[in-house]
């Protein structure tokens, strides 16, 4: 049994990030759709499906992950969507297709795919994981849920520069010579 700080910290980080990537998804509905289109895993006519059912996915385990009685199976869910996204990255990974946006960064923010981007997805779904635990029963006082925010913080922030890393590097690259 883990520490209710430990699981409820990384239900609401993942919580964030879920709501914050549907949230770029919905404001360019059509470039995420040609993201989905290009990835070339489902045929084309069911990009708008696929766009659609992967936004209101991620939006209802974002909420499902801040329900206690629905936070495992949620998390549980964050796990396997991760794994579908790694899927999808892998198999255009393995196809060499390296120029096409992943569609993580949000709107005007491209972000080519890269075998990082694989260990990215596996930090998420270990933070689903630990989020999917069951916890100790006890109470929370204030310092716990001060630790509770911090923390949540403090992942989204490492998420959101590391994300800021992957993006530019290639940038960083052609700047250097390399």
């Amino acid at each position: 049994m883990l520490d209710p700080v430990l699981v409820i910290a990384s239900s609401t980080a993942l919580a964030a990030l879920l709501a914050s990537a549907a949230s770029h998804k919905l404001r360019d509905r059509r470039a995420f759709s040609a993201i989905v289109r290009a990835y070339q895993v489902l045929p084309s006519p069911l990009a708008p499906a696929a766009t659609a059912s992967l936004v209101l996915a991620e939006l209802a385990l974002a909420l499902a992950l801040l329900l206690p009685a629905w936070r495992a199976s949620a998390a549980l869910g964050v796990a396997l969507l991760m794994a579908l996204y790694a899927g999808a990255i892998g198999v255009n990974l393995w196809r060499g297709r390296r120029d096409i946006d992943c569609g993580c960064s949000g709107p005007g923010a491209t972000q080519p795919l890269r075998p990082v981007l694989l260990l990215r997805n596996l930090v998420i779904a270990v933070l689903a994981g630990l989020a999917a635990l069951p916890m100790a029963e006890r109470a929370l006082g204030g310092l716990d849920i001060f630790v509770v925010i911090a923390a949540s913080a403090v992942a989204l922030l490492l998420h959101v520069a590391v994300d800021g890393l992957l993006a530019n590097q290639p940038r960083l690259a052609k700047l250097t010579g390399r």
